[in-house]
């Protein structure tokens, strides 16, 4: 049967799709409505078992802080290229997914693709991008964090590849100056990439590895046996410094370390704020 260009429009503003899938569609499904949209949903489902495999480094990192800085929520959403990471439909889709992590609070991404949010399902909303785009788009991963008598507060570098959320407890007086200070830094985090927020928290088995490198090193070097202890101790302070943040050079300031720089604020409000924890989604990170 004939297919009107009135069809193929409802169709497209229901879906999203291109015309001439619209089009494709609706002749395939002899004009029947739902039909058509279950086509153009199992396309995308074929798109995205055809692009499984694919890799998707680009794409988007968002970030959402509750008016009282105490909840934060980040989530990285990808895809494979940066021309569809700039486009309409994908930001869209990835505010949707912020959207509805915020509201519903998933507990994993399986979790949150099941959730409908504004009348749309998640998974359906993926399906409907993959068949529109053709490129593989996931949800890579999403964290909520809660500070009961402290602080969240995050930071997104220019672009949107590249997110941290930093928490600090035990903050009771001049939450707006130290929610600064945290913002700046969340900004270290992002530049300067620590491993750990303090040397306490570096594993037993890694400062043991280290040790034994450094020792290994130092001998081949030629320091005599009785040295290399101290040698290896020395180069484990430096290992702290480059990887565990309270230990690194404020970037605004290297005369003092993140460590001095909360040292400092407590003891002029006198209070024990203490940072605890941060987290840093990088586009280009093949850890996470």
């Amino acid at each position: 049967m004939a297919i009107s260009a009135a069809q193929v429009k409802e169709l497209r503003e229901k879906t999203g799709a291109g015309m001439m899938d619209c089009k494709k569609a609706l002749t395939e499904a002899d004009g029947d409505f739902q039909k058509a949209i279950e086509i153009l949903r199992k396309k995308g489902a074929s798109v995205a078992a055809k692009r499984a495999e694919r890799s998707a480094n680009e794409g988007i990192v968002k970030t959402f802080i509750s008016d009282d800085n105490k909840t934060a929520y980040m989530v990285e959403v990808n895809c494979e290229t940066d021309f569809v990471a700039k486009s309409d439909d994908f930001l869209a889709f990835a505010d949707l997914v912020l959207n509805a992590l915020i509201a519903h609070n998933p507990n994993n991404v399986d979790d949150l693709l099941a959730i409908e949010h504004e009348g749309k399902k998640l998974q359906d909303e993926l399906t409907s991008l993959l068949g529109k785009i053709g490129e593989k788009i996931e949800i890579s991963r999403f964290i909520v964090e809660t500070s009961e008598n402290g602080l969240v507060v995050d930071y997104v570098h220019h672009g949107s590849k590249l997110g941290v959320l930093v928490r600090a407890d035990n903050v009771s007086e001049s939450k707006e100056e130290f929610s600064a200070i945290l913002k700046d830094v969340a900004m270290q985090v992002a530049a300067m990439k620590p491993l750990y927020v303090s040397k306490e928290d570096v594993p037993e088995d890694v400062k043991e590895k280290e040790m034994e490198i450094y020792k290994e090193i130092a001998k081949k070097e030629g320091k005599p046996e009785q040295v290399l202890e101290k040698i290896a101790v020395g180069r484990l302070n430096k290992f702290y410094q480059e990887n565990c943040l309270l230990d690194q050079a404020y970037v605004k300031d290297n005369t003092k370390t993140i460590g001095a720089l909360i040292s400092e604020f407590n003891k002029k409000t006198s209070q024990e704020a203490k940072l605890v924890l941060f987290h840093r989604f990088h586009l280009s990170d093949e850890t996470k």
